[in-house]
C-alpha cells in the first residue's frame, strides 16, 4: 500500500507545557477528525507540520523529547520554525498578506519582501523535513493558504508522487488576487500538485480565470493543461462529524449546561452568534442590526437576546485590538440605551467556550446569526444544523460564507445591509415550526450524507482517478533513462532527421506573433545542430515564409513553412504547395475580420495558404465566448472548400486540407531512408508531424501537457534546449563518416 502524508501548518496534536512536562493533545477538529477516518490500507498515515512551541524556546533534549514523542506514539513528524519565523513566515506573510487579500480586503493588506521570503524559507523547510520521511510514489495531501509553494516543491522532486491541495479559505478574484506581487510564483507553487481542491465552484473559476491570465494555461472541464502535467481543479464543501455533533446532547456536561441555559432565557427567544475576532467575521455589523432590529420591532424587548461569544484572536495586533474595542463599545451602547431592570439585550462573552457548552447553546439557541463578510465555508453553521437534533431552530447566513451555496433553505442575506439582517432576524423569530422542521429535515438530511470523513475520503478517491486523467493528457514523460535511450539511438545513427517546430517549443509564446524573433543563443544552437555529421536540421514551423527567410539566412538550414505550405531545402529556392487558387480567402476574411471588431485584443493574420485569428491578448473570458462563435461559422462553410480548421495556442487557423507539417516530413522522407527520424513540438498543429513518422525509425516528443499520439512529452522550452545540446555533444563524439553536406539522396 502506498504512503500517505497529510501536511498542514500545525499538526493534529497540540503540544503543550506542564509543570510535569510536556502535553500531547490530539486535536478533535475538522480536518483532523476527517483524514483520521480516511482508508489507507492499514498503513498509519503520517502527519508532517509545526508542533505549535518554538522550538527557540526548547532546549536541545526538550526537542528530542517533542519530536520523538511525536514520531512514536501519534506517527507525526515536527517541523522546526522560529519565533522570529512565525512572526515573519505566519504573522507576516501568512496573516498580514494572504489572509486579508484573499478575504477581500486589500486596504488591510501588508506587502512586505522579508515576510514573503520567510514564506519561501518555511516552505522549503517544509518540504526538506517532508523529504526525508516520503517515498518516491507517495500520496501527499497539502493543506491551505500557509503552505501553497510546496506542492510545486514536492513534483518537482518526487514525479512519480501523487499531491493533492486544499484550500480552506476562499480564493479571490483575478482582480483582487493580481494585487499580490509574487502571484505568479503562488500560482506555480499550488499547479505542482495534480488535483487542487476549493470549498466552492466560485473560489475554483476565480483560481481557474488566474491561472488563464497570469500564467496563460487554458482548461477545459476543470482540467488545466500546463507546460509540465494536466491539473484537476474540482470542488470539495467540507463537512463537519455528524456523529459528534449529533450525538452530543446525550453528555452529561451538555445536559447540566442546557439546563442552565433553560432557566437563564425561560422565556426568551435567543438569537446566537458564535466567532473567532476577526474582521472578515462582520461582528459589528451583526451587533449594529441586532440594535436596528429591537428599534424597529419594540415589541421584541424582553422577549429576545443576541448571545455573542467572540474567541480572542491576536490579541497584539493593532486592527484587532481595536475591532475588539469596537465591539466591546457597540454591546455596552445597546446595553447602555435598550436594558430594562430584568432585561439586558445583549450577552457578550469575550473567551472560547468549550464543545460541550456550545453544543448546549446550539440546542437552546432559536436563531443562529452567522453573518461574515467573506469566510471559506464556516462549519459553525454547519455544526449548529447538525446539533438540532429536534429539527427546529433557523439559520440567517451570510451569502459570502461557503456555506451558503449548499444551504438554500437558511435565510440568506447580504452582510454590509444592516437593515436586510434586522429583517432576517425578525423573520427567522417569526418563522412557524412547521417550516423549521421542513428546512431542517432536507439540510440535515444532505449535512448527515456529506460529513468530513465524507469530504476527505471522496478528496482522496479523485486524486487517485487524476492519474488516469493525465495518462489520456500526456506521454511518457521524457525522464533521465527516456533520455538515455534517446541519445544512444541519436548517438548511433548514421543519418537523422530532426524535426523542430518553432514557437512554443524553441521559443516562448509572445503577445505578438512577430516578436518571437530567435536570440543569439538559439541561432547558435541551430548552426552548431546543422554542422552535425550526419544530420538534416528542418525548422517546420507554421509562420509565413517572410518572417523565416529574414531570421534564419542559415543556408544550412531546412524550413518548412505556413504548415507544410512552403519549402526551402537547404541553399536552394522556396517551393510551394501545388495549390492554385485562394478564392476561398474572400468568403472567410470578413468572417474573420468581424470577430476581431468584436474582439479586443485579437488580431487576423494573413499567411499565403491560410488566414489565422490570434486571441493571446484578449480578455479570456470574451476569448472564450468568440472562439466557439468563429469555429462553428468556420466549420459550417468550409465542409465542402477542402479546408481545415485547426486549433492551435491561442490561434484558430484555416487552411487547405493537404497543408500540414506532415507534409513536410513526407517531403524529406522522399529525400533519403533516415536511420532515425526525430520530431518535437508543442500543439495540436504538430500532431500531423507526428503521425507522419516512421514507426520503427521515428521519435517523437510533445513539449508541455496534453492529448498527444507523441511518444514521449518534455517539460518546457528550456528543457528542449538541453536536449538539443545533449544530442550536439553526442553527435559531436562521433567519428563523422560524413557531413550533412554530403548526405546522399539530400
Amino acid at each position: 500500500m502506498k504512503q500517505t502524508i497529510f501536511v498542514s501548518n500545525r499538526l493534529a496534536i497540540t503540544v503543550g507545557r506542564s509543570p510535569e512536562g510536556f502535553t500531547f493533545t490530539p486535536s478533535v477538529g475538522g480536518l483532523a477528525t476527517g483524514l483520521s477516518s480516511v482508508s489507507t490500507g492499514g498503513r498509519s498515515p503520517l502527519w508532517v507540520g509545526w508542533s505549535g512551541i518554538a522550538e527557540d524556546d526548547l532546549t536541545p533534549p526538550e526537542v528530542e523529547t517533542i519530536h520523538g514523542t511525536l514520531e512514536r506514539e501519534y506517527s507525526a513528524v515536527a517541523v522546526p520554525i522560529s519565533a522570529e519565523e512565525l512572526d515573519l513566515y505566519y504573522s507576516g506573510f501568512c496573516n498580514d498578506t494572504i489572509w486579508p487579500l484573499f478575504h477581500y480586503f486589500p486596504t488591510y493588506t501588508e506587502y512586505r519582501n522579508e515576510t514573503w521570503e520567510a514564506y519561501r524559507r518555511i516552505n522549503q523547510r517544509f518540504f526538506d523535513v517532508l523529504s526525508k520521511e516520503m517515498e518516491d510514489d507517495a500520496i501527499v495531501w497539502v493543506h491551505d493558504y500557509q503552505l501553497m509553494l510546496l506542492p510545486e516543491l514536492i513534483k518537482e522532486r518526487f514525479p512519480e508522487s501523487q499531491v493533492g491541495f486544499f484550500l480552506h479559505i476562499p480564493f479571490p478574484s483575478f482582480e483582487v488576487f493580481r494585487l499580490l506581487p509574487s502571484r505568479e510564483l503562488i500560482l506555480e507553487g499550488l499547479l505542482g500538485a495534480d488535483l487542487i481542491g476549493f470549498h466552492t465552484y466560485d473560489y475554483a473559476r476565480h483560481f481557474l480565470s488566474s491561472v488563464r491570465r497570469l500564467m496563460g494555461f487554458d482548461n477545459s472541464m476543470g482540467i488545466v493543461r500546463t507546460d509540465k502535467r494536466a491539473v484537476k481543479v474540482d470542488v470539495f464543501p467540507m463537512g463537519i462529524d455528524w456523529d459528534r455533533f449529533a450525538g452530543a446532547g446525550d453528555l452529561p456536561r451538555v445536559k447540566e449546561v442546557r439546563a442552565l441555559l433553560d432557566q437563564q432565557y425561560s422565556g426568551q427567544q435567543l438569537v446566537l452568534s458564535v466567532d473567532r475576532l476577526d474582521y472578515s467575521k462582520g461582528i459589528p455589523a451583526r451587533i449594529r442590526a441586532f440594535g436596528k432590529l429591537l428599534e424597529r420591532y419594540p415589541e421584541l424587548l424582553e422577549r429576545v437576546t443576541l448571545l455573542i461569544i467572540v474567541s480572542p484572536s491576536r490579541e497584539s495586533v493593532p486592527r484587532y485590538m481595536d475591532l475588539k474595542r469596537e465591539v466591546d463599545e457597540l454591546v455596552s451602547d445597546i446595553n447602555g440605551r435598550l436594558s430594562t431592570l430584568g432585561w439586558t439585550p445583549i450577552h457578550y462573552q469575550y473567551q472560547t467556550a468549550s464543545f460541550e457548552e456550545l453544543s448546549a447553546i446550539y440546542r437552546r439557541a432559536d436563531v443562529l446569526l452567522v453573518t461574515p463578510l467573506r469566510d471559506g465555508m464556516n462549519l459553525i453553521a454547519k455544526e449548529y444544523l447538525v446539533a438540532r437534533t429536534d429539527e427546529q431552530g433557523v439559520l440567517v447566513l451570510s451569502e459570502t460564507a461557503g456555506a451558503a451555496r449548499e444551504l438554500s433553505e437558511a435565510i440568506l442575506v447580504n452582510p454590509s445591509d444592516l437593515d436586510g439582517i434586522a429583517d432576517a432576524m425578525k423573520d427567522a423569530l417569526d418563522q412557524p415550526r412547521e417550516e423549521q422542521q421542513r428546512n431542517m429535515v432536507a439540510i440535515r438530511k444532505r449535512l448527515k450524507r456529506f460529513t468530513v470523513q465524507y469530504w476527505a475520503q471522496d478528496f482522496l478517491e479523485t486524486l487517485q482517478g487524476v492519474r488516469a486523467i493525465q495518462a489520456l493528457h500526456r506521454a511518457q514523460a521524457l525522464d533521465a533513462k527516456a533520455e538515455e535511450r534517446i541519445l544512444e539511438r541519436l548517438g548511433n545513427a548514421d543519418s537523422i532527421l530532426l524535426l523542430l517546430d518553432y514557437d512554443g517549443t524553441l521559443v516562448p509564446f509572445r503577445s505578438r506573433p512577430e516578436k518571437a524573433r530567435p536570440d543569439q543563443d538559439l541561432q547558435d544552437l541551430l548552426a552548431e545542430l546543422t554542422e552535425l555529421p550526419g544530420v538534416r536540421v528542418v525548422l517546420s514551423s507554421g509562420r509565413d515564409r517572410a518572417n523565416l527567410q529574414e531570421w534564419f539566412p542559415l543556408e544550412s538550414l531546412a524550413i518548412g513553412a505556413g504548415h507544410g505550405a512552403w519549402i526551402r531545402e537547404p541553399g536552394r529556392e522556396w517551393h510551394a504547395a501545388p495549390i492554385q487558387t485562394h478564392d476561398w480567402k474572400e468568403t472567410i476574411r470578413p468572417i474573420i475580420e468581424s470577430t476581431v471588431d468584436r474582439t479586443p485584443g485579437s488580431a487576423l493574420e494573413e499567411k499565403d495558404f491560410s488566414l489565422a485569428w490570434h486571441y493571446r491578448n484578449c480578455e479570456p473570458e470574451l476569448a472564450n465566448v468568440r472562439l466557439p462563435e468563429l469555429r462553428d461559422a468556420l466549420i459550417t462553410l468550409t465542409g465542402n472548400l477542402e479546408l481545415s480548421v485547426l486549433d492551435g495556442n491561442r490561434v484558430l487557423e484555416i487552411k487547405p486540407t493537404n497543408i500540414h507539417k506532415g507534409r513536410v516530413v513526407l517531403h524529406f522522407l522522399e529525400k533519403q531512408q533516415w536511420d532515425l527520424v526525430l520530431a518535437i513540438g508543442d500543439d495540436a498543429t504538430d500532431e500531423y508531424m507526428f503521425h507522419a513518422l516512421p514507426d520503427e525509425r521515428g521519435v517523437s516528443i510533445k513539449v508541455g501537457a496534453g492529448v498527444t499520439d507523441a511518444q514521449y512529452s518534455i517539460t518546457g522550452i528550456k528543457n528542449v534546449h538541453g536536449l538539443l545540446r545533449k544530442f550536439a555533444a553526442v553527435r559531436s563524439a562521433r567519428a563523422p563518416s560524413h557531413r550533412q553536406g554530403d548526405t546522399p539522396g539530400v
